[in-house]
């Protein structure tokens, strides 16, 4: 049933798009075999946007997410060699933390184009800068090197890498959100969210294996560099399938049939300030999250005398059933709703947050394992799911990459930019205590969850088969 308080406010200027309507039986007698035809047709575009998007994410995610693993494991000894080992990891993540806020600029930017010329041409432009990026850092002097001069480089390629990024996982989604059937849009674009564990796994197994297989000295000369030189390939595969997607059809209606448009962030600061800054505070949790269970645990682990190997198997074995989970979490937000799902896990991770040191200080993969699998595959991947139908479903076709892109990339910027630094000082303040951490990382949690309260019920099964915002089909 409707809920009256979370219908669009702003029905005069948009068209809430009704989707329950079903055709007279004499309708559907006379273009039945056209339907079949134009269903087969519709499924196989859907199946290559979903590939296309998910390559495409993972290709963008794992350039960022490779530069987050070698700061937890390499950059503080190859960039910052001359202290204190707890300081270095803290000025190797904030160089992680400068790509995040590169991330908001990168969004306005590539949103605007997005909105402008489209999502698949964006996405390509996307693709290239963060893969540029990521192939350097592989192929840079050291601080033995050049000195401080390494450090200043790693900075301005992690800008590049995130203004790329900023633009990627907007367009991503709406490729795959716009494709989908209204009804199973929390499903579908779900498969976009598989990019980013998949991209996080990749080089974390990467550095698993060259860690085991080389002595520390041989790794940290040459063989950390290997998974940032392997980006290449990476990016070449993404972009060939990325570029054999069409653009998507709610887009070109979009094109068509609109006249002058208002530039995409002046329509969402001027009629979508609670879907906007809503939206930032509701990804706190999620953006919060992800680097806390995967990279901020492996330095507690160190600074607990824990051996970090053990933390990062354990990452590896909850990354796979967060994967297979994500679809799962996205289904079950079409029929229950996207709230309802992003809270619940919302709640799970604040219950889980304390327990998450205790069970790290065991040094037990077991244990380390099953709290890591509760954190990323229900915690974690319940909140990161319904994001890809959800933030799309908020915001109107005209300013909907833009929309989607301030979100992510804000929300990103505020919760996950520091939270390493953040974290790592306060881990340093604390004496090694996990106290003010906990606080640090509950107030985002919370903040999320308040905000969730206040903003409104998209999925279409909740709102007898209305959108929220105009979707232009």
């Amino acid at each position: 049933m409707t809920n009256n308080a979370e219908a669009s406010p702003r029905a005069g200027t948009e068209r809430s798009t009704t989707l329950d309507e079903d055709p007279s039986p004499g309708e559907r007698s006379t273009s039945a075999a056209a339907d079949g035809v134009d269903d087969r047709s519709r499924s196989a575009g859907l199946r290559r946007t979903v590939l296309a998007s998910v390559v495409g994410t993972i290709a963008e995610y794992y350039d960022f997410f490779i530069y987050g693993t070698a700061s937890a494991l390499v950059f503080n000894k190859v960039f910052f060699p001359d202290v204190d080992p707890l300081v270095g990891t803290l000025a190797a993540f904030s160089t992680y933390a400068v790509g995040f806020f590169a991330r908001p600029l990168g969004g306005i930017v590539w949103g605007h184009v997005g909105d402008r010329i489209g999502r698949r041409q964006t996405l390509v432009f996307t693709l290239l800068l963060t893969g540029i990026g990521t192939f350097l850092v592989g192929v840079m002097p050291t601080y033995e090197q050049i000195g401080l001069w390494a450090a200043v480089i790693l900075v301005v390629v992690r800008l590049i890498q995130g203004f790329g990024v900023g633009g990627e996982q907007g367009g991503a989604v709406l490729l795959t959100a716009e494709a989908s059937p209204a009804r199973r849009r929390g499903f579908f674009a779900s498969f976009v969210q598989l990019g980013s564990p998949v991209a996080y796994l990749i080089p974390t197994a990467l550095f698993a294996v060259l860690q085991g297989g080389m002595s520390e000295e041989v790794f940290l000369s040459w063989g950390w560099r290997i998974p940032f030189l392997l980006s290449a390939i990476v990016v070449v595969v993404g972009l060939y399938i990325r570029l054999r997607v069409p653009e998507t059809e709610v887009f070109r209606n979009m094109k068509e049939h609109s006249g002058h448009r208002p530039a995409p962030i002046r329509t969402l600061l001027r009629d979508h300030r609670l879907e906007v800054f809503g939206g930032i505070a509701v990804k706190f949790v999620e953006a919060a999250m992800f680097p806390f269970y995967t990279i901020f645990l492996v330095t507690y682990a160190r600074s607990q005398d824990v051996d970090a190997s053990v933390v990062l198997d354990a990452v590896i074995i909850a990354i796979v059933a967060e994967i297979v989970m994500i679809p799962l979490w996205g289904k079950l937000s079409d029929r229950v709703g996207r709230k309802p799902v992003y809270i619940g896990a919302a709640a799970l991770n604040l219950v889980l947050l304390i327990p998450s040191f205790y069970a790290v200080q065991t040094g037990n993969i077991v244990v380390i394992a099953l709290l890591l699998i509760a954190g990323l595959a229900i915690g974690h991947a319940g909140t990161y799911a319904p994001q890809a139908s959800y933030f799309p479903e908020l915001f109107p076709s005209s300013a909907r990459y833009s929309g989607v892109s301030v979100v992510w990339q804000f929300g990103a910027m505020i919760a996950s930019g520091p939270f390493t630094v953040v974290a790592a000082a306060l881990l340093l303040a604390g004496d090694g205590s996990f106290g003010w951490v906990a606080v640090y990382v509950s107030v985002l949690i919370v903040i999320s969850m308040i905000a969730l309260t206040k903003m409104p019920e998209t999925a279409v099964r909740r709102r007898d088969g209305a959108e929220y915002a105009d979707w232009s089909h």
